[in-house]
């Protein structure tokens, strides 16, 4: 019998860019399956203070239809509420992503979490993007 290994990550994805796509490869590494949650706007308004420049309809399927993941889903207000419905194996965060890795790893105490390295951060990250006069 075959153990497919999951492998969850999150995001905004305002706007998906190379520093996302760079951040689904290497998270594709860990595992079988790949799964993207997507941030809901309330969350983002809750942490950033301002809501995304994209719905979160248009941000999941700019997720869905990049090629790179094998699932992508709107998250939950808590973060420990998708992690129990998707039992991820692995968790991989962005370089810059907030976590209580520590709370994390006691709360589930079989799944691993990784950081993942940048992808030219000066560059492509949406908060730089997004803000760019043209």
């Amino acid at each position: 019998m075959f153990f497919m290994k999951k492998v969850m990550v999150f995001g905004t994805f305002d706007g998906l860019h190379k520093g996302h796509l760079s951040y689904f490869k290497q998270a594709r590494k860990y595992g079988d399956c790949l799964i993207a949650t997507v941030a809901r706007n309330f969350n983002i308004l809750k942490q950033k203070k301002h809501l995304p420049k994209f719905s979160e309809q248009q941000r999941l399927k700019a997720v869905q239809a990049c090629g790179l993941i094998d699932k992508a889903v709107l998250g939950h207000e808590n973060i420990y509420k998708i992690l129990e419905q998707y039992h991820p194996n692995v968790v991989c965060l962005g370089y810059d992503q907030k976590a209580d890795i520590k709370l994390l790893q006691k709360t589930f105490p079989k799944m691993r979490i990784i950081r993942l390295k940048a992808y030219k951060p000066k560059i492509y990250k949406s908060s730089i993007l997004n803000t760019k006069k043209i």
